[in-house]
């Protein structure tokens, strides 16, 4: 099939069946290979959200220029547009099937999970709604043994197809606004010499603590430089910083393993699947909390999560740590560390027995290796040298809770907007704005939320420099007033209490079926004991 072939949607339906990975970029069909989805540096997650549908601001929201010009070699082909928009499936990700090897070797649909679709249209649970449970489930054993064109059929949705294309094509417009203004171009010393000289500081201050012996001192300030130091992680992780993917992930190695004792490539691919499907219940890793957090009644309903790969259980101790998840929120998020050392490791791991590693996967994967083990040297040196092990602890504790006002301001970012699913017509400047809130700060303090108190811009240019994202919010709120979408802010109190407000409403519904299903029970109970009494008569 040449570049000129043009590909009707029945086409593109046939073969995205017949186990083809297909995406639009602008009006070009691109054919994903399994061996490109396997080494992909986004992981293969980012690609599989977009089957059968344009992902073209997704695209060039995350790939410099020069990558853009390789992605064309994908092109297999054009697709019908109908009023410059193409009509989009529903990813069979989506809705719970994979491909998979099967004993001969060859890749066959596989039905990891099964879609429960909305039987209601209200704003958390829009008609367009498609969340993934058990398989097993017996209520939803009618569903095909292979994915049909039915599953690939969008459900009904309330947005206007014209609107969401026309808000793409003004994000754009934004997008080329932003780049001519020279945003994308890293303040090196104005942005990171500031930053550099601050972590020295604390580093000096916490060694110079600890050769005193004043512990509580340098734990806090080693604790405060691994706060500072994440979001340059965290920039480096965007290709936010030199721009250059081997460069950068270096740099996010020597930071996030060797310093910080976390793996920049799961954070990579973690982060990445929360930018390109934010808030969605069964599919973004970032709110994916149980058993200690739900966000939304949907995680009542025990999902399974295409990222981790398995059930979420709304089981007995998470209906008992969710009906008090208000009041544990702080405690949890203050040993947030210790989970995300877990999460690193687990990936890790998966990563030792995987002969499809992303691009440079070798090289990086050893390298982090070699960054892990010698962060635990050094640490672990720090932590034998405290004197005893009440001290150790003690130290151990303090530099792992101090940097936890990071993880509160991440969830303030997401907790508290939607986490409905409005289907694949939804485009990607709407769904970001709409699951997204920045946190309204003082530029004299912005240095304590590295930048990331503006998320919505940044969730729009993952790639920018962070350094220029206030700068570009600017830009994005003019946007927003001319578009009429909604750019919600508000300051880190509100936004606290917003936060607290969706966990306490959530653990009130656990508490109000518990209390329904404990009257229904005795009711059942009730009657039965009168249909016993009456036999006895």
């Amino acid at each position: 099939m040449g570049a000129t072939t043009l590909c009707t949607r029945q086409d593109v339906a046939a073969r995205i069946l017949a186990g083809e990975h297909l995406i639009i970029y602008h009006d070009l069909l691109l054919r994903i290979p399994q061996s490109w989805l396997d080494a992909h540096p986004g992981g293969s997650l980012a690609l599989l959200h977009f089957v059968g549908r344009d992902a073209t601001d997704e695209i060039e929201a995350y790939h410099s220029d020069n990558t853009l010009k390789m992605v064309k070699r994908f092109s297999i082909g054009r697709v019908d547009l109908v009023d410059s928009a193409w009509e989009p499936f529903v990813p069979p990700i989506m809705t719970g099937w994979v491909r998979k090897l099967n004993a001969d070797g060859k890749q066959e649909w596989h039905r990891e999970a099964a879609a429960a679709h909305s039987t209601e249209n209200t704003p958390q649970s829009p008609s367009s709604q498609i969340l993934l449970v058990d398989k097993d489930d017996p209520s939803l054993q009618s569903q095909s043994h292979t994915p049909t064109l039915a599953t690939l059929s969008p459900p009904p949705t309330d947005l206007s197809p014209k609107v969401q294309t026309r808000h793409s094509k003004a994000y754009r417009e934004l997008h080329r606004r932003v780049t001519e203004a020279g945003l994308y171009k890293t303040p090196y010393l104005t942005g990171y010499g500031p930053e550099v000289a601050r972590y020295c500081l604390l580093a000096g201050i916490s060694a110079y603590a600890y050769s005193h012996s004043w512990l509580i001192t340098s734990a806090i300030a080693l604790g405060l430089m691994w706060h500072q130091l994440v979001f340059t992680a965290h920039d480096l992780g965007h290709m936010g910083v030199t721009h250059n993917w081997v460069i950068d992930r270096m740099l996010g190695i020597f930071i996030a393993d060797f310093i910080g004792g976390l793996s920049i490539g799961w954070w990579v691919d973690n982060h990445n699947v929360h930018h390109l499907v934010t808030n969605h219940p069964s599919h973004d890793p970032d709110i994916e909390h149980l058993p200690f957090f739900a966000i939304s009644p949907a995680f009542l309903s025990s999902l399974w999560s295409s990222y981790y790969k398995r059930i979420m259980h709304f089981d007995k101790f998470a209906k008992i740590v969710i009906t008090i998840q208000h009041k544990l929120f702080y405690i949890v998020m203050a040993f947030a560390r210790f989970n995300l050392y877990a999460l690193s490791y687990g990936f890790l791991f998966k990563k030792a027995f995987d002969t499809k590693r992303a691009r440079g996967g070798k090289w990086a994967f050893r390298l982090e290796i070699c960054g892990l083990m010698f962060f635990w040297s050094w640490y672990g040196r720090v932590l034998y040298g405290c004197g005893s092990w009440q001290k150790a602890l003690m130290f151990l504790l303090v530099s792992h809770i101090v940097p936890s006002p990071l993880h509160v301001q991440i969830v303030l970012s997401h907790f508290s907007m939607s986490t409905a699913d409005l289907g694949p017509t939804e485009s990607f400047v709407h769904r970001q704005m709409r699951t997204t809130t920045d946190v309204i700060c003082s530029d004299n303090i912005a240095f304590l939320h590295g930048g990331l108190h503006l998320q919505v811009t940044h969730h729009l240019f993952p790639r920018l420099p962070r350094h220029n994202l206030r700068k570009a919010s600017q830009l994005v709120k003019e946007f927003a007033k001319e578009q009429g979408l909604v750019y919600a802010e508000f300051g880190f109190v509100n936004g606290n209490k917003e936060v607290l407000g969706v966990l306490r409403s959530v653990a009130e519904q656990v508490k109000i079926v518990g209390k329904v299903a404990s009257f229904e029970a005795r009711e059942a109970v009730d009657k039965r004991i009168a249909e016993q009494e009456r036999k006895g008569k």
